[in-house]
């Protein structure tokens, strides 16, 4: 019961931080050269390019989150994603009053959603997953309870250490 709850939460999980950046990542997908044109005025190097790579990080990337495929690669590449759009982006210095109140609190929430990512890569996707499907894990079997007899003696061998098979 408990790994099917921590099992759902991570696919809960999964699905949050994914909608934090698909639906722009479609946007932005759909009007990639205006999305370079923004990065060009804010002073990045090689702005086509950039937002090409950001555009699939941005739409691939969480399409992988919900899968999830390839868990430490993906979370890493979107922790990586949001915590340098959160610098070019959102460069809360450069504003006063109000407005830089509001860039800092929209840089605070991007490394936030880094943070997030960096714990997916870290704990996984959970059994429902592409991955959890791959290792047979979605297939738990039910808990059995055994007689006392059986239960004893399964207690005593599950504390001898296994051994090997020795190759003749």
């Amino acid at each position: 019961m408990i790994a099917r709850a921590q099992d759902g939460l991570l696919l809960a999980a999964r699905l949050l931080l994914a909608a934090a950046l698909l639906p722009t990542g479609i946007a932005r997908a759909l009007n990639v050269s205006g999305f370079a044109l923004t990065l060009a005025g804010f002073g990045m190097p090689a702005p086509n390019a950039a937002a090409t790579a950001a555009v699939i990080v941005q739409v691939f990337g969480p399409l992988a989150l919900i899968l999830g495929v390839l868990p430490r690669i993906t979370g890493l590449a979107l922790a990586g994603f949001s915590a340098a759009m959160a610098v070019v982006l959102h460069a809360f210095w450069l504003f006063s009053g109000p407005a830089a109140v509001a860039e800092r609190t929209l840089m605070l929430a991007d490394f936030g959603l880094a943070g997030g990512f960096l714990i997916y890569a870290l704990t996984g996707p959970g059994a429902w997953s592409w991955q959890g499907w791959r290792a047979g894990a979605p297939a738990r079997p039910a808990v059995k309870v055994a007689s006392k007899a059986g239960a004893t003696k399964a207690s005593a061998n599950s504390n001898r250490p296994k051994r090997a098979a020795r190759a003749a």
